[in-house]
């Protein structure tokens, strides 16, 4: 059997698919990596090879891929683009090296229906190493499947200025005015348990795999705009909510509390992209590969915002 490799292991996405693949396959076929391992120890008791590895830290990742045929690389937590790419080259690399053969890497869900183009400055890293990862594949050094996976349902804050469940505000204001086109919200969950799936499914016919060399975008079940995104917020919380628009200027002076600051920068204007990508409707694909792959309809924004509260 193919050795499935995820790195890193232990953050929100990278558990789900760990948590999922360990429902699939046998522990002993998983090599999982962590800048701290001990967030691992149970599938190292269940069985699995731990190891300890860390983005920003090269030499950690020269041999860690060896004995590894298949990778789950998922991206680097940012959105600064220089840095994040660099990181990604330096662990695709080593992986070419250590004879991986497959790499399944997380990207994820602007740039409309799979296109190269967009104005969302988070998107430019993951489309950099896409792009790399298929010239591995033309030179003949691997094969790939780049997986966009949609906006998570639970990251809604970073695009309404913070908004709290918890500690509800009456108005939000974001450099967008809240009109369609929208987001294909999807629960990360079941992005987790999808891209498990596919990694699975490869492993066990590679091939008959229909995503070698391929990307495909893992959406939520239907678009909704940022205004109804807002108003099913304000119906979990029990009070009204609305958008207030302000001008990237003025979204750029808001009190961000250092969230938008990468490597001592604040990007809080490059993060203000994200809404110019979704006005012109990147983010607003539906695609029906998600529902496919779980063989069931995905959850709604509506219950997973409910399950929050």
């Amino acid at each position: 059997m193919s050795t499935i490799g995820v790195f890193p292991a232990s953050g929100g996405l990278g558990s789900s698919i760990v948590n999922h693949l360990t429902t699939l396959v046998p522990a002993n076929q998983l090599v999982l990596i962590a800048r701290d391992p001990t967030k691992l120890n149970p599938q190292r008791n269940a069985g699995a090879t731990v190891r300890a590895a860390d983005y920003d830290d090269p030499d950690s990742l020269s041999t860690v891929f060896d004995g590894i045929d298949v990778l789950m690389l998922i991206s680097y937590a940012s959105f600064e683009i220089d840095h994040r790419i660099k990181v990604h080259r330096t662990a695709i690399n080593a992986a070419i090296a250590s004879g991986v053969k497959h790499i399944f890497y997380s990207s994820l869900g602007f740039g409309g229906d799979l296109t190269d183009h967009t104005v969302a400055h988070v998107m430019g890293a993951h489309i950099a190493t896409e792009k790399e990862l298929a010239e591995h594949a033309q030179a003949g050094n691997l094969t790939y499947t780049s997986i966009r996976e949609g906006l998570y349902s639970e990251s809604f804050p970073i695009y309404t200025a913070w908004f709290d469940l918890h500690h509800p505000v009456p108005e939000i204001t974001i450099p967008h005015s809240g009109a369609g086109p929208g987001v294909a919200w999807v629960k990360r969950d079941e992005l987790g348990e999808a891209t498990a799936k596919l990694v699975t499914s490869f492993t066990k016919n590679p091939e008959s795999f229909k995503y070698v060399n391929r990307k495909l975008l893992l959406s939520g079940p239907r678009e909704i705009s940022l205004a109804e995104t807002v108003e099913i917020l304000g119906s979990a919380v029990g009070k009204p909510v609305t958008i207030r628009p302000i001008s990237v200027d003025e979204y750029t002076r808001l009190p961000h509390g250092g969230l938008h600051t990468y490597h001592g920068v604040d990007l809080s204007r490059e993060w203000a992209t994200a809404c110019d990508a979704i006005r012109d409707g990147e983010t607003a694909v539906v695609s029906p590969a998600l529902g496919e792959i779980l063989g069931r309809e995905p959850e709604s924004f509506e219950t997973t915002i409910k399950k929050m509260i």
